[in-house]
Parts: C-alpha cells; structure tokens; sequence
C-alpha cells in the first residue's frame, strides 16, 4: 500500500523504532527535516533529514524515539528559500505486529544497535551490548515479544519448582522470582527500569536449567 502524499504523511511504531512514510508531488525541494515532539504542538526539536528530499517516495526511520507519544512533522525548505510544514502526525503501533509475538534477533538488530555505546558515559548504553561472535535466538522458556514485556513459558511449573534470577549485562542482580508457579507469566517491561540486554539464570528444582539472555527494546504500545 502506497503510502500518503504531503503534507500527510504516516508514523508507524515498529519494533523499537518508528517509521515514517510519504510521498511528495514537490517541486525544487532543497531539503526536508524530520521534527519530533513529545506535546503536539510545542517544542518540536529537527532530528534528522531525509537522505533522498527530491525523490518521490521517501522514508525515515527515528532509531531512538522518546518514551511516551511521538509527535512528528516535516519542514519542507524549497531552493527559493520559502519553506513549508507537513501536518503532524501521531506516531501509531503497526497493525501488522503481533504484540504476543516472539522477538528474533532479526527483530532486534537495529534496536540493539542504536543502544551501543555512544560516548556518554551513562551505564544502561555502556553495558547493553548485544552479545558478539554468537548467534544469538531467543530461550523457549524466558523471551520477549513485541510489546517489550518479559514472558517465561514453563509448561511444568506446577509440578517443579523453578525460580529465576535477573541480572544486568555487567552481572549486578537486579531481582528473582523464587518459585515460578504457573506455567505463563508475563513481567511488564517497566520493572527492567530501561530498555537492552539483561541476563538471566532460570533454576529448576535447585539446578542451573539455563542461563540466556534477552532484549527489550524500545516501544511504545502504551
């Protein structure tokens, strides 16, 4: 499906980025920014440019957006000098993902990417490397899905006692689950505090049953 002509344009969540779609019937375009902003109305701030502003169809991804709503708009700059400003448009979950759907690392690749370190110093993009000189896929029994929570599948756990550690990439604990006692349990992402890689030990009757890891990525099915 083709997507709509400015100044409409679409903004679709997928997963861990969002994705904006348009086509322009413009003349002479010397350039077009892509705006975003938390309110709708105020504060947008330019994050980035479309590489190609004199094709035709064109789109943009936004690798890192906020938490919460996404507002965005486009600023369109024509060679005379005048310029002119998309609608905005309220960034909307994509219809064709699964919120229940098992993240692969196919999924995740550009989210885990744009979490690499950057040179600020601050700890969650430090540490939350993805695993390197791995194929990396998901655990059976604790994975993520589309939605950023944490599911654990334990098709036995009413007649073994599993318990689960979590941890930080760099190994600080951050919590357990003592005795897992249904057999689905899903963990909302908030309780990770931040999106990335964390690690894992799942326990099955006293014993190391396996130890993996996951990733949660941005999203905002709020």
């Amino acid at each position: 499906m083709l997507p709509p002509v400015l100044p409409n344009f679409t903004a679709t969540i997928k997963t861990g980025k969002i994705q904006l779609d348009w086509i322009t019937g413009f003349m002479e375009v010397k350039e077009i920014g892509v705006q975003r902003s938390l309110d709708s109305v105020l504060n947008f701030n330019t994050i980035g440019y479309a590489s190609y502003p004199t094709q035709t169809r064109n789109a943009y991804i936004d690798s890192k957006p906020l938490p919460g709503s996404n507002y965005y708009r486009l600023f369109i700059l024509f060679n005379n000098g005048r310029y002119v400003y998309s609608k905005t448009m309220l960034a909307l979950p994509d219809s064709t993902i699964k919120a229940d759907m098992k993240l692969q690392y196919a999924d995740i690749k550009e989210a885990s990417r744009a979490l690499r370190p950057t040179g600020t110093g601050k700890p969650n993009e430090q540490e939350n490397k993805e695993p390197e000189k791995v194929i990396w896929r998901p655990s059976n029994y604790i994975y993520t899905t589309a939605d950023g929570n944490v599911n654990i599948k334990l098709a036995d756990a009413q007649h073994k006692k599993y318990s689960v550690k979590f941890y930080e990439p760099n190994g600080s604990f951050l919590f357990e689950i003592e005795h897992v006692k249904a057999a689905s349990l899903i963990l909302e992402k908030a309780i990770f505090l931040h999106a990335g890689w964390f690690n894992f030990e799942l326990f099955e009757d006293g014993k190391l049953k396996e130890k993996w890891n996951f990733f949660i990525p941005l999203n905002y099915r709020m």
